[in-house]
């Protein structure tokens, strides 16, 4: 299989920088596109992901990735949405009796509350259920409003990864509100890159898979989806405008901490990866916060 275009946003020489993934490092595309583009949200509405695959084709790296702090991808998006609950075994693990929702579950999350790919989860002292949710992100690349399921594939520029951690005591804190256990700062990450989305098959096909310290505890394929990503696109759009940049995390499946007797959150130590093949792996470590 030949490997996908990487697109990364990064800090390294004490500047944000975004570039271009090869097997031997990262280019620096930063300086090429001053003039027009100063994060990949800038890239994506200009429709000019492929302008930057092939300003660093045959070039060589400027950095080893060990030499850089990945960033979320998107770093300025004017949303981040959320859908949850959209697999059918993840519904019956609510022990409601209930059968597929007439409507998706969907709640935002804010910049702050992700970090990138090879930095570490952190985990808030005042609570220590953290949990692991491993997903499929898209990116927008083509706004619109009340898109049509059939056209809602068009308005797609990238595809990345979400490791939506969660707090989980934190989304029972209210009757029917999980905000505040899902954005709690750097408690969930997005990446490790960008990866244009030009067929159908990237996200029809997709598997995904998440692991702790190696262990697979998630495993299914997006085409389970209750609510697919054609529909969650349609009927986000129904309420609010999509606007190029926007972050849409596509739902999880089962197998999260919180399902095991007695449940497995997150430790500092602990390592989790999130993969997908033709995207890549998005991996975290887990860390205390330090007051």
């Amino acid at each position: 299989m030949t490997q996908p275009a990487r697109i990364a946003a990064f800090h390294a020489a004490g500047q944000d920088r975004f570039g271009v993934v090869t097997d031997g490092g990262i280019v620096d595309l930063t300086a090429d596109f001053a003039d027009r583009f100063t994060t990949l949200r800038d890239v994506v509405e200009a429709g000019a992901l492929a302008e930057l695959v092939a300003a660093a084709e045959g070039r060589a790296p400027d950095f080893a990735e060990g030499e850089v702090r990945f960033l979320i991808p998107i770093t300025n998006p004017d949303k981040i949405l959320c859908v949850g609950v959209n697999f059918p075994d993840r519904n019956a693990e609510y022990k409601d009796g209930s059968a597929q929702p007439k409507h998706m579950s969907l709640f935002p999350r804010f910049p702050s509350s992700f970090t990138g790919h090879g930095q570490p989860l952190i985990r808030p002292p005042e609570n220590h259920t953290l949990d692991y949710e491993g997903e499929v992100v898209i990116v927008i690349g083509k706004g619109g409003r009340r898109i049509k399921p059939e056209d809602a594939y068009d308005h797609i520029a990238a595809l990345t990864l979400c490791n939506e951690g969660t707090i989980r005591d934190w989304v029972r804190h209210a009757k029917f509100n999980v905000t505040q256990g899902k954005n709690w700062d750097n408690s969930g990450s997005i990446g490790p890159w960008l990866v244009p989305f030009t067929d159908a098959a990237q996200l029809d096909d997709a598997r995904i898979v998440t692991r702790v310290n190696g262990e697979v505890r998630q495993d299914d394929v997006l085409a389970n989806m209750m609510f697919p990503i054609r529909e969650e696109i349609a009927y986000i759009s129904t309420f609010t405008t999509l606007k190029p940049g926007d972050v849409i995390a596509t739902g999880t499946p089962t197998g999260a901490g919180a399902r095991f007797d007695p449940p497995k959150y997150l430790v500092p130590g602990d390592v989790v990866e999130i993969e997908v093949a033709g995207i890549g792996t998005l991996m975290n470590t887990i860390a205390d916060e330090v007051l």
